[in-house]
């Protein structure tokens, strides 16, 4: 069996795995201009101001934008098609890449609420999202 692809922490993100790990969802916010920030980085983006802290995502949002592979992108994926990778509008403003599970993947469409759940994959805990009933 070949085994997945997984990401690999560094400083920026280690905080963000954590709280992956303790089923939280977490997204930096910049305390000089209140913008929300992911993927993790150590400037705010917007005013680059150095004071970013942690904060609990929601972790509800809508689909932004999406795929369906109906090909593996690698022999580890070979099992798992058809499958959505899709950009997640999180409540907060930022976007997120992630897979939408537990859906018919032909369901899927645009602006669809999502919720973040949590998939053990190895050693990780990886976010991932479903169809959220509204």
């Amino acid at each position: 069996m070949i085994e997945k692809p997984l990401p690999i922490p560094d400083g920026d993100s280690d905080v963000f795995w954590q709280g992956c790990k303790e089923h939280k969802l977490l997204i930096q916010k910049c305390e000089d201009c209140s913008s929300y920030i992911f993927y993790p980085r150590v400037l705010c983006p917007n005013c680059f101001s150095e004071k970013v802290e942690w904060v609990q995502s929601s972790g509800v949002g809508k689909v932004y934008s999406f795929t369906i592979a109906r090909r593996p992108g690698g022999p580890a994926f070979k099992d798992e098609v058809p499958y959505v990778v899709a950009l997640i509008e999180l409540e907060e403003g930022v976007r997120m890449l992630s897979n939408i599970i537990d859906v018919d993947v032909d369901k899927v469409d645009c602006d669809m609420p999502v919720e973040v759940v949590f998939q053990v994959e190895g050693d990780f805990t990886l976010p991932k999202f479903k169809p959220r009933a509204i």
